[in-house]
């Protein structure tokens, strides 16, 4: 398969009072596209910013990332912010709808930034899709947290990605809502044949993606492909399980 994302010698330093901190130290590494790819690591490990800088949100001290061909990190705030638009979803923890528009106009945005015509037919089409077809006229305030990242997730899937990060996706939500919503986001990644990378706590998610990347202290300290196990706890077959991924961890 072809690689969807390649990392370079990334380093991300910033200054604090004592001087230079690392956060990111020398990662390499390479993401087939359509994998599944789950992020994992204590708390200041360094994950959500691996994530941002894959996104270009943020910029590094030092290295590139490529991203089905193009050096993200190279292009100006503009050009990334462009870029984004036409390549990547997301999907928060905290959900990040706007409280003054409905369900429908949520998921409608990013359509219309890009001069859908279509947007609201599509809108509607998906959140029929994630089980809130009869929730279209809701505001965010007057839907539960597990409707709420529903959304989020029509949202994210609304303009057909290439790419879909999520940042702790069930992080603020219960066992129960959350296992359903995860199960909607690996059906519909499955069914757009999207590359999914998420930042994850939970051991049982990172089980079930294609690669697992190991952040400990800023340092990768493992890239493997793993056969991704199902919520019956059973092993899928994943393509190319078998072999090392390409990783250099500094």
């Amino acid at each position: 398969m072809p690689a969807a994302i390649v990392v370079e010698h990334l380093t991300r330093r910033v200054r604090d009072a004592d001087g230079w901190l690392t956060i990111l130290d020398d990662l390499s590494f390479e993401v087939e596209a359509g994998a599944t790819v789950a992020i994992v690591g204590a708390s200041g490990s360094g994950k959500s910013t691996l994530l941002g800088l894959l996104a270009g949100l943020d910029l590094a001290t030092s290295g590139s990332v490529t991203v089905f061909g193009e050096k993200i990190l190279a292009l100006d705030e503009d050009a990334r912010a462009a870029w984004r638009a036409r390549n990547l979803g997301f999907v928060f923890q905290s959900f990040q709808l706007l409280p003054q528009m409905t369900a429908l106009e949520n998921v409608m945005l990013p359509l219309e930034l890009a001069g859908d015509r279509h947007a609201g037919e599509r809108a509607r089409e998906l959140l029929k899709r994630v089980g809130l077809g009869d929730r279209l006229g809701h505001y965010p305030r007057t839907l539960s947290g597990g409707e709420q990242q529903r959304v989020a997730i029509a949202r994210a899937f609304a303009p057909r990605p290439r790419l879909l990060f999520a940042d702790e996706p069930t992080g603020s939500l219960d066992a129960a809502t959350g296992e359903r919503v995860i199960e909607l986001l690996f059906e519909l990644n499955r069914e757009a044949g999207a590359t999914l990378v998420l930042v994850t706590h939970d051991a049982q998610l990172a089980d079930r993606c294609s690669m697992r990347l190991m952040l400990a202290g800023g340092q990768l300290h493992g890239a493997q492909r793993q056969a991704p196990v199902s919520p019956g706890g059973v092993a899928r077959e994943s393509p190319g399980s078998d072999r090392a991924a390409p990783v250099k961890a500094g």
